[in-house]
């Protein structure tokens, strides 16, 4: 019984085994007939768009018209308006270098690297300006401080070479810093002299 149930279990499992790879085949094909048709799209979710106005930007050379004067327009347009040019520009500037115009070789290197913006040269006669605005405010201090000292007290006594040159000698009779000081032996300092006479300065030292 046993021996005779052999033969048809065979061909049952011959049968399962043709039915699998025959599958798997076909499951095979279908996974790669369904890649080979997403392929395409998948490549073009990742490719970098193209629009047609940078392809017109790069093929046709900016009109001399619209670089001529920049220079002196540039400051004048709208910011619109400079971010159009300038697109423009780099655009032109993607194909060989060859192919572009002198023109905009000038103007490119100009809104890169010229005198504008940040970049802006002094306007003329800026520099005078700053030196007559300097001058005035000096003069004014010195006028408000003429003013201001032709109020005040006079110089006290104190400020005299006669009261600094008694001062000397009251110092050197109390034997004042001895070692290095005015007391010292062979000292040849002014000690506190440092003001003019009192005839030479206007000031009266017997007034109270």
């Amino acid at each position: 019984m046993f021996l005779n149930s052999l033969p048809r279990a065979a061909r049952a499992s011959s049968t399962v085994a043709r039915s699998c790879s025959k599958s798997t085949v076909c499951s095979v094909r279908g996974f790669q007939s369904s890649a080979s048709s997403l392929a395409p799209a998948f490549t073009a979710m990742h490719q970098a768009p193209i629009t047609s106005q940078s392809q017109v930007r790069s093929a046709h050379a900016i009109s001399n018209p619209t670089l001529a004067g920049i220079e002196k327009r540039w400051e004048g347009l709208p910011p619109q308006d400079q971010a159009e040019l300038w697109m423009q520009l780099r655009d032109r500037m993607k194909v060989d270098w060859k192919e572009l115009t002198l023109q905009e070789k000038k103007v490119a290197w100009w809104i890169a690297f010229g005198p504008h913006g940040p970049r802006a040269e002094a306007p003329p006669g800026e520099w005078t300006k700053i030196f007559i605005y300097t001058g005035i405010g000096i003069l004014t201090s010195l006028g408000l401080f003429a003013i201001v000292h032709s109020f005040a007290r006079p110089e006290p006594k104190t400020m005299t070479k006669e009261w600094q040159e008694a001062t000397n000698e009251y110092l050197k009779r109390e034997k004042s810093n001895p070692i290095y000081g005015i007391s010292s032996e062979g000292y040849k300092g002014k000690g506190h002299v440092q003001s003019k006479s009192a005839k030479e300065r206007g000031i009266d030292l017997d007034a109270e």
